[in-house]
């Protein structure tokens, strides 16, 4: 058999599969939280300036968490990638002074995190929080 010969379905079942597909490649996996995923989608597809990841694991995750938004504007992050730039980063214990891409960054004085990033420590469930991996930048000294 070929693939000429397979039954193409009907528009319902490639509508299935379709959303079947994008779940599996966009929705938040079970346990992970606000951060992780955010970085998992941003490492996929990139920033469009808003905070579409954040908002997409709020709706889908945790719906009553209305205040999201502006917790994560007062935390500096008016879009996904700036939830990074101003408002969480990787937690100390996951850095590395010897690996490869810190060694290339000697000379600017920072440490970047590991590739790829660590598995989720996870949350609860309906949580917007962060899992243990990250901490606030603000708490970082900086």
């Amino acid at each position: 058999m070929t693939n000429l010969d397979l039954d193409p379905g009907t528009p319902d079942t490639w509508d299935r599969m379709l959303r079947a597909f994008t779940a599996e490649l966009m929705d938040p996996r079970s346990g992970e939280c606000l951060i992780c995923y955010v970085a998992r989608m941003l490492d996929s597809f990139g920033c469009d300036t808003h905070l579409r990841f954040a908002s997409r694991f709020r709706d889908l995750t945790a719906p009553a968490a209305v205040a999201l938004e502006g917790r994560l504007h007062r935390a500096g992050a008016c879009c996904d990638c700036e939830i990074f730039l101003n408002g969480w980063w990787l937690d100390q214990r996951f850095w590395s002074a010897t690996s490869p891409p810190a060694r290339a960054a000697a000379d600017t004085g920072a440490t970047p995190p590991p590739v790829p990033l660590p598995r989720c420590a996870g949350v609860g469930r309906g949580s917007t929080q962060a899992c243990s991996n990250w901490a606030r930048r603000d708490r970082l000294g900086w």
